[in-house]
């Protein structure tokens, strides 16, 4: 039996489920989180605060479990851990009696997503290296699909069994992944100690460390928007819990589209014109936001920005990995998650405080501004002289 779960496409199919039913379990939630913690605080600044301790978590967590899987030469035992970590996380929010424990929960849940980083080395091996940004662009397909299933769940859920419902059954679906690990069998790679020179050679490298900046600023856009204050904005021109879900879940079927395009055109998308124009969709989606007069307004700005961020993600993430050796990938891509996992954090925090002072558009307004401006930038240094890909300093 074992021996079947570990025949190549098998053993494929099944981190495929594994990185569905992980990624599910920690967004199942997410569309109406901020609504939820809007129960405990009216504050806006608590409420971005709250949400960013997932990103501040995985910041500090992507690097040393990416560094301590090439050290050992293995993932599962941390993929095991971390999906464990989404369990309790997620149980823990769902009982909350205050806020405090909604943060230790959320900081929680970032941890956990630190695991994600091995699932995406762990697949990436099956693959040729140069066809890493086809299988970081299936995998991107895979997180879309789960938030677009969770998406369409959460309202749902809400309205059934109240908003804690959604972070319990989020806890059963990381159980079911933990189930699924267990007999997959995972090949031992080459022992990789880790040294100082070996991270800031890895951090010199322009593919590395520029596009990680670039997936930074997607993430940044994401956490300030749809998983952050877009369905606060909703909810105050009317929606309700089955329109926010809608909502993300038309987000998300843009990011799926993206992606497709992305996996199928590899080679096409990953050139320096089509990921300009993914940033200036990115902070058009955003400026639209911020000039929205009613719902459909919303809508469409999901349906631009979701596009945006399902095309450029995945491409960044491959360019990251795609000329490293094997037996620095888990470090090169903890690097380069933990780095994005900056604007995982610094989005709903610091939007959080600009929404506070000036409101939630004009907030939109200025992050359109800084995405533009600094995405364009930051394409042009990524491409700047290809032929080397050390960065300048």
């Amino acid at each position: 039996m074992i021996d079947f779960f570990n025949r190549p496409k098998t053993r494929i199919l099944l981190l495929e489920a594994i990185f569905f039913l992980f990624w599910m379990a920690l967004n199942l939630f997410v569309p109406t989180l901020p609504v939820y913690i809007n129960t405990f605080t009216d504050n806006l600044a608590l409420i971005g605060i709250t949400i960013s301790m997932y990103g501040l978590c995985g910041t500090f967590i992507r690097l040393p479990i990416g560094v301590a899987a090439d050290w050992l030469g293995r993932c599962k035992p941390l993929i095991f851990a971390g999906i464990m970590l989404a369990g309790l996380g997620t149980w823990l929010m769902g009982s909350a009696p205050e806020i405090s424990y909604v943060i230790v929960g959320r900081a929680i849940t970032g941890l956990a997503a630190g695991s994600g980083v091995l699932l995406i080395v762990l697949f990436c091996s099956f693959f040729l290296p140069e066809d890493a940004i086809r299988a970081t662009a299936i995998l991107s397909g895979i997180i879309a699909a789960s938030r677009l299933f969770a998406s369409f769940f959460t309202g749902w859920l809400n309205d059934r069994g109240g908003y804690p419902l959604a972070f319990f059954v989020s806890s059963g679906l990381a159980g079911l992944a933990l189930l699924l690990l267990i007999p997959i069998r995972e090949s031992q790679h080459r022992e990789n100690s880790p040294s100082l020179r070996g991270l800031v050679r890895l951090l010199a490298r322009r593919d590395v460390f520029v596009s990680s900046l670039l997936n930074a600023i997607g993430q940044y856009t994401l956490m300030a928007s749809i998983w952050g204050f877009i369905p606060i904005l909703a909810q105050r021109m009317g929606a309700g819990n089955v329109q926010i879900s809608l909502l993300v879940t038309v987000h998300i079927v843009f990011i799926i589209l993206g992606s497709l395009i992305a996996s199928r055109h590899a080679r096409f998308v990953k050139g320096r014109g089509m990921l300009t124009i993914s940033f200036v969709l990115m902070a058009a989606g955003i400026g639209l936001a911020a000039l929205a007069p009613s719902l459909m307004w919303i809508f469409a700005a999901q349906v631009i920005h979701g596009f945006s961020i399902g095309l450029s993600y995945p491409v960044l993430m491959g360019l990251a990995i795609e000329n490293v050796p094997a037996d620095e990938r888990s470090t090169a891509l903890g690097l380069h998650q933990s780095i994005y996992a900056i604007g995982l954090f610094a989005g709903p925090w610091l939007s959080g405080i600009l929404a506070d002072s000036f409101g939630i558009q004009p907030m939109f307004a200025i992050t359109a501004l800084a995405c533009l401006m600094l995405g364009v930038l930051g394409v042009r240094w990524l491409f700047n002289g290809k032929t080397d890909d050390r960065v300048k300093i």
